[in-house]
C-alpha cells in the first residue's frame, strides 16, 4: 500500500490539464554547457511576449486556488508567496532573459541551502585567496595548515573550489569537513582534486549567489593574499558587517610570516579611508591582520567562547550568551558602552517572547538593549568584552 501523501488533497475545482497555447518560444536547451551559463550582466534587449489574457486568467485562476491549499502546510505561506511573484512575472511582461536570471538564482540558492542544511550546527570558516598561488608558495602552506588547525578545532572549511589557495583550504582540511562553491568562468577551472567528486561541491553561474552562500553559510572568514577577488570579497564582507547587513563575525586576514600583503593594505586604510574620515576608528576593530595562524584560529574561535548569536526584536538587540554578566559586570558594561544604546541601559534576560521559535536556544542568556544600529565596530567591542568575562557560578 501506498504511503499516503504529506500534502492536502487538491480542492476538486482545480483541473491540471489545460489545453496549450500555441507558442514560438525556443526549445530550451538540453545541455548545461558554458554558453547556457553565462553571467549576463546587461539588461536583455528581447522583447517580452504578450501571453494569451484568456489562458493567464486560468493560470491565475489555478493558482489561487494552489496558494490557499498551501496555507496549511509549514510555512506554506511563504511558499505561496513565491508562486504568486513567479506568475506575476506573466503579467508584467518580464522578457526572457529576465526570467532566466530569476528562475538560475532561486534554483543555485535553494539547492545550496539543501546541501548545507545538514551541517547547520557545525562552525564553518570560509576562507579566500588567489587561484594562482603555487604549491610552493608559502601563503599555500600557510592556507593548508590553517585548514588544518581549523579542522582540528572541530570546524568546517568552505572555498572557492578551485586551485591555489581554495586546493590549499581543502587539502588542509580533507574531503569530509569541506564544502566547495565553484564558479564557472570563460576560462575552464576544474575543482581540486580534494573537492572534486564530493557531494559538498556546488557550482554556481552567478557570482551574487555564491557570496550570498559564502557569507550566510560562514560563522568566521579568513582571506589569504589574492587578487581583485580576493579584495573584493573582503571588502563587500567588512561592508556587511560595517553595515549590520550581516551578524557579527570574526575576519581574520592571514599572511605567512615575512609577508607584507595584509599590513600594506592596512596601511592604504588607514591613510586613505581613516585619517580621511571615510570610515570609523572602531571600525578597524571588525578584522584582524596576523601572520600567526595560531592567532588566528584563537581568534575565530574565542569569539564564541560566551558569545552565541544575535537577534533583532522590535527595537532591542538581543545578543545571546553561554553565561550571563553578574550584577558588577553589567554595570561595567553600561558605563563603557552607553553610546550603544539609545539611552536605555543593558539588562540581563532570559528568552523574550519573540524567540520561541528558536526552542533549541531557549538556554542562552540574553543581554538586551536598544543598539543605534550605526556602530558596529564598537558592538565588536562588546563581544569582545562579553567573551573575555571571567566565568562564574551561574546558579
Amino acid at each position: 500500500m501506498l504511503n499516503p501523501s504529506p500534502f492536502p488533497p487538491i480542492p476538486p475545482t482545480i483541473h491540471l490539464t489545460m489545453k496549450r497555447p500555441n507558442t514560438t518560444s525556443p526549445t530550451p536547451p538540453r545541455s548545461d554547457d558554458f554558453s547556457t551559463n553565462l553571467e549576463q550582466t546587461q539588461e536583455s534587449t528581447e522583447s517580452p511576449r504578450k501571453p494569451d489574457l484568456r489562458h493567464l486568467a486560468t493560470v491565475r485562476q489555478l493558482a489561487d486556488q494552489l496558494v490557499a491549499a498551501l496555507q496549511s502546510l509549514p510555512d506554506g505561506d511563504l511558499v505561496a508567496e513565491i508562486i504568486d511573484n513567479a506568475l506575476k512575472l506573466l503579467r508584467d511582461r518580464t522578457n526572457r532573459g529576465d526570467i532566466k536570471l530569476i528562475n538560475k538564482a532561486m534554483k543555485e540558492i535553494r539547492y545550496a541551502l539543501k546541501i548545507f542544511a545538514p551541517y547547520r550546527e557545525i562552525h564553518k570558516v570560509s576562507m579566500f585567496g588567489s587561484a594562482r598561488t603555487p604549491e610552493s608558495d608559502p601563503d599555500y602552506q600557510q592556507a593548508a595548515d590553517f585548514a588544518k588547525g581549523m579542522v582540528a578545532a572541530g570546524w568546517m572549511v568552505i572555498t572557492g573550489a578551485g586551485g591555489g589557495i581554495m586546493a590549499a583550504g581543502h587539502g588542509g582540511a580533507g574531503a569530509d569537513p569541506s564544502f566547495g562553491l565553484a564558479i564557472r568562468l570563460p576560462h575552464e577551472q576544474a575543482a581540486n582534486p580534494t573537492i572534486a567528486q564530493d557531494e559538498k561541491l556546488i557550482n554556481f553561474k552567478y557570482f551574487f549567489t555564491r557570496k550570498l552562500i559564502f557569507v550566510r553559510a560562514a560563522n568566521a572568514l579568513a582571506l589569504f593574499p589574492g587578487g581583485f577577488g580576493t579584495l573584493d570579497e573582503g571588502f563587500e564582507v567588512l561592508t556587511l558587517i560595517q553595515t549590520g547587513k550581516s551578524v557579527p563575525m570574526p575576519v581574520v586576514m592571514i599572511d605567512h610570516p615575512g609577508g607584507t600583503y595584509w599590513n600594506d593594505w592596512l596601511h592604504y586604510i588607514q591613510t586613505d579611508l581613516l585619517e580621511r574620515h571615510l570610515i570609523s576608528p572602531s571600525d578597524l576593530s571588525l578584522f584582524k591582520i596576523t601572520n600567526s595562524n595560531e592567532e588566528a584560529i584563537r581568534e575565530i574561535t574565542r569569539f564564541y567562547n560566551n558569545y552565541h548569536s544575535v537577534r533583532t526584536v522590535r527595537h532591542d538587540l538581543v545578543i545571546r550568551l553561554q553565561r550571563k554578566p553578574t550584577p558588577a559586570q553589567l554595570a561595567q558594561i553600561n558605563t563603557r558602552f552607553t553610546d550603544l544604546t539609545d539611552s536605555q541601559p543593558f539588562r540581563v534576560a532570559g528568552p523574550l517572547p519573540e524567540e520561541s521559535d528558536e526552542p533549541a536556544l531557549a538556554q542562552l542568556h540574553r543581554l538586551v538593549f536598544p543598539f543605534n544600529h550605526h556602530d558596529h565596530g564598537r558592538l565588536r567591542i562588546l563581544i569582545d568584552f562579553l567573551n573575555d568575562l571571567p566565568e562564574t557560578d551561574q546558579r
